[in-house]
């Protein structure tokens, strides 16, 4: 399956994984998730978001954040930005130092009795993000075991550069999805490259190998809330 590209009302242009038309839910407790790309002197004026929390992991460039809060921040690649907008939280994006930029975006529904906690925001560069080789890949966890990082729900956000043959396994209970960054390769013996996407709905074990070397693939799991999730524009009700 593929993503979607979208265009955002501010000009900036991204694929989405879902929802979209050909997945048009969510992934419990995944609201959405994209890899945006923002040209300079494009961005995300300040605006508001509640009920949920972000996740945001840089490819290329930079990304300056500013908040409600009172926080200034500039994320570049492979560093990574976790927001709890809980009650509520304002925030901007924008491209840093006058040129483009594209990474990530993850959206995760928060449980409905922590719908209203307080807005929170944190940060990990690159290098406190642990990196290690495992068979037939390199993985870096951006959110999970060793991350200085972590969210109100349990998962696990794993980037891996894979130069031969990989094995995910989404751990029992929780659901989550492949997406593609770059290169090719395959999923369970099926074709899958940059801008694929997997959902996994059930504990099991994948095999991605890779024919193109890097084969670059993010893979997300967490436990569900087993909660609605609905969504209006920026709030998660």
């Amino acid at each position: 399956m593929s993503g979607q590209d979208v265009q955002h009302g501010t000009g900036v242009t991204s694929n989405r994984a879902f929802p979209t038309n050909y997945h048009p839910g969510n992934i419990d407790p995944f609201v959405l998730f994209e890899r945006f790309y923002i040209d300079p002197e494009r961005g995300f004026p300040m605006h508001e978001h509640r009920g949920f929390e972000i996740v945001s992991y840089m490819l290329e460039g930079g990304m300056d954040h500013e908040d409600s809060l009172g926080v200034t921040h500039t994320a570049y690649e492979g560093d990574a930005m976790r927001i709890t907008t809980g009650g509520g939280i304002e925030h901007s994006e924008f491209p840093a130092d006058d040129a483009a930029c594209n990474g990530l975006q993850l959206w995760v529904n928060l449980p409905e009795a922590r719908k209203e906690v307080e807005a929170d925001y944190d940060d990990a560069d690159a290098g406190s993000l642990p990196t290690r080789e495992a068979d037939g890949a390199t993985v870096t966890t951006v959110v999970g075991e060793g991350s200085p990082l972590d969210l109100h729900t349990p998962m696990e956000y794993l980037d891996a550069r894979i130069d031969d043959e990989w094995t995910w396994t989404v751990p029992d209970g929780w659901a989550g999805f492949l997406y593609g960054v770059s290169g090719a390769g395959t999923v369970d013996g099926d074709a899958f490259g940059q801008g694929d996407v997997l959902p996994a709905s059930e504990a099991g074990s994948v095999a991605v190998e890779s024919d193109d070397d890097p084969f670059r693939v993010v893979a997300v799991a967490g436990r569900p809330h087993g909660e609605e999730i609905v969504q209006r524009g920026p709030f998660v009700l």
